[in-house]
């Protein structure tokens, strides 16, 4: 049965979702999200200060060869992330913040953009079955553990790139640097494959290996 319009109401529902490109399918292996456990109150503060901290995401070089390196990767980031990205203000607003991001986490550029395509498929305001929201599709009960308590600031571009980075950053320090163990655990899924495979997978087409300069490879710098 259809209403007066002519377009029956289940495929306007289906629709309308599309139009609000707000709900990111995903795979049921993969879809999930942080599970909230205690925090020490020294690893709560640590963690809130590093969200608190203001500084604009606008990375500073000591060596003109670390900012060639920047740029050339800004570059090439930006040819890759154009389908996905088509704005190119956008596309360097959203890159430009990801390196300041993931530098300041000590976390690998590929492998955030990696695990951002699993997660969001690049979508802002992405929001999964379970609540998760944004690029890196952080559980809005962290904004009430480190935050300021308002979970809609996690579809606010550097606020969820910023959790994102500063929870990945405390799972990999929970796991003692095992990434396998730390992505499992950032999707909800710790010890199960599905999720850490994907990550790695997607993280090699984010891979940036520049030709080493007059003072050496950066390749540690770069990825």
């Amino acid at each position: 049965m259809t209403s007066g319009c002519g377009v029956h109401p289940g495929r306007r529902r289906l629709m309308l979702a599309g139009a609000a490109g707000l709900l990111v399918p995903a795979k049921a292996a993969r879809a999930g999200g942080q599970v909230e456990e205690p925090l020490a109150d020294s690893v709560r503060s640590a963690l809130s200060a590093v969200i608190a901290n203001s500084a604009p995401p606008k990375p500073s070089f000591p060596r003109i060869e670390d900012r060639l390196v920047y740029l050339r990767w800004l570059g090439e980031m930006s040819d890759r992330l154009r389908r996905r990205k088509p704005d190119l203000t956008t596309r360097l607003e959203f890159l430009e913040t990801l390196w300041y991001e993931t530098t300041r986490a000590g976390l690998e550029k590929a492998l955030v953009l990696g695990l951002i395509q699993v997660e969001s498929a690049f979508r802002k305001h992405a929001v999964s079955r379970v609540g998760a929201r944004g690029y890196m599709q952080v559980m809005p009960f962290w904004s009430r553990l480190i935050g300021d308590g308002d979970p809609a600031k996690l579809f606010h571009m550097q606020t969820n790139l910023r959790f994102g980075c500063v929870i990945l950053r405390h799972y990999l320090d929970m796991e003692k640097g095992n990434l396998f163990m730390a992505l499992g655990r950032y999707n909800g899924s710790r010890g199960r494959s599905e999720y850490p495979d994907a990550v790695f997978a997607a993280r090699k087409l984010w891979v940036y290996d520049p030709a080493p300069g007059p003072s050496g490879s950066p390749q540690a710098t770069s990825g």
